[in-house]
């Protein structure tokens, strides 16, 4: 996708604080940080979002959850927060599937 921030994110088109990458994820920092730690975990195949998957996306999703918490581990956290907003509703801001992977302090419940 053309105009996509993630897209043009992954493409190094526009510069980011890398935190991982590998040939289907990145995960970079938030530049609108909520927690001390607060990162995006982000697919290079541009998915809109979580309901626009199909049954052909199950290995990537799996690998996003895995790649969340490798570097969470890789972080030093112990425990974390992983969401994903579907939909303008939701708080989906940037139409691309991602994750936030927050972490660094105590969490509140109902987070919304």
């Amino acid at each position: 996708m053309g105009s996509c921030l993630f897209c043009k994110i992954a493409a190094k088109e526009i510069p980011s604080q890398f935190i991982f990458e590998d040939g289907e994820a990145l995960v970079f920092k938030d530049i609108n940080p909520k927690a001390p730690t607060h990162v995006l975990v982000v697919p290079k195949k541009h998915i809109a979002r979580l309901s626009a998957s199909t049954d052909g996306d199950r290995a990537l999703l799996g690998h996003l959850q895995r790649v969340a918490a490798r570097v969470a581990e890789s972080l030093g956290l112990d425990s974390f927060r992983l969401v994903t907003n579907n939909g303008v509703g939701a708080g989906q801001t940037v139409d691309h599937l991602h994750y936030h992977l927050m972490g660094g302090r105590a969490m509140q419940w109902p987070p919304g």
